[in-house]
Formats: structure tokens, C-alpha cells, sequence
């Protein structure tokens, strides 16, 4: 039941809702701009994801680069890749996850 007996304010609820998907669009867009780092081989390659996920850089260490060895080099740069990505899921977990619990659990194709 709902306090004092009474029926839920609808106009009161949906201000809410609103504010809520407003605060959820805000935090995805700050998502989508912020910076997350990964790296591999102790720092050799690099790659910088925005939070939601999209590869903005990639730096490797000329010390990476054996051309008799480029199968290394490329284990290290997918390695950088999912190491930014992991930061970035969890990065996306700190920002979105409480605003989602607020509208009644995880919402499609959020990953939580």
C-alpha cells in the first residue's frame, strides 16, 4: 500500500521518472567522453578507450616491436584492448549501475 491510504501522486511519479532518465542520459553521455586506460606487457602497448567502450588511441613501445615476432605484438595489443575495455565496464558499472537499480533493476543492453 502506499502511505497515508492514498493513491500515488501520477504526476509525482512520472516527474521522477523523468529525472531519473534524464540523470541516466547525462551519466552515459559523460561515459562516452571519459578516458580509460589499459595497457600490456608491463606497459609496452597502451590503448585508451572512452568509457563506453570505442578505442580512441593506441601507443606501443617500439621496445613491443620485433618484426620477426608481430603475433606478440598483436597478443599485447588485444590484451591493451580488453584491459581498457574491463576499466571502462567498470567504469560504466560506478556511473550507470545505481541509476539503473533506480528504475527497477538493470535495463536492456546495459551491461549489469
Amino acid at each position: 500500500m502506499f502511505p497515508g491510504g492514498g493513491q500515488p501522486d501520477m504526476q509525482q511519479l512520472l516527474q521522477q521518472a523523468q529525472k531519473m532518465q534524464q540523470d541516466l542520459v547525462a551519466a552515459q553521455q559523460e561515459l562516452a567522453e571519459t578516458p580509460v586506460e589499459g595497457s600490456a606487457g608491463g606497459g609496452l602497448v597502451k590503448a585508451t578507450v572512452t568509457g563506453s567502450g570505442e578505442l580512441k588511441a593506441l601507443v606501443i613501445d617500439p621496445k613491443a616491436v620485433d618484426p620477426e615476432d608481430t603475433e606478440t605484438l598483436a597478443d599485447l595489443v588485444v590484451a591493451a584492448v580488453r584491459d581498457a575495455n574491463a576499466a571502462a565496464q567498470q567504469l560504466a558499472q560506478q556511473k550507470l549501475g545505481p541509476l539503473a537499480q533506480g528504475l527497477g533493476g538493470g535495463l536492456p543492453g546495459l551491461p549489469f
